[in-house]
């Protein structure tokens, strides 16, 4: 498998996988305690999958993981206000 592909599929993790710490960073006072650890606590688990994957610390990988792991705070905190959303009724 090509550095490129192990990329590509460590950043789609990193994405999933912030999915529902956005969702919980949506939910709670911003800059708490909550806020915090919603924010930082896959931080490890982003590091070991870089190192499971063999992909180093390559400059080049920084801005393609930071992406990844934004866009899925993002989605996951987006994803709240969609269910809440329909949860009351509203439309979107």
């Amino acid at each position: 498998m090509t550095a490129h592909a192990r990329l590509a599929e460590v950043a789609l993790a990193v994405l999933f996988l912030n999915l529902p710490f956005g969702y919980w960073r949506a939910g709670v006072r911003r800059y708490s305690l909550a806020w915090f650890l919603a924010v930082h606590a896959p931080v490890p688990l982003v590091v070991g999958f870089r190192v499971l994957a063999g992909l180093g610390w390559h400059l080049s990988t920084v801005p393609v993981l930071a992406l990844a792991f934004l866009a899925g705070q993002w989605l996951g905190g987006r994803v709240r206000h969609w269910w809440g959303a329909s949860a009351r009724g509203n439309p979107i």
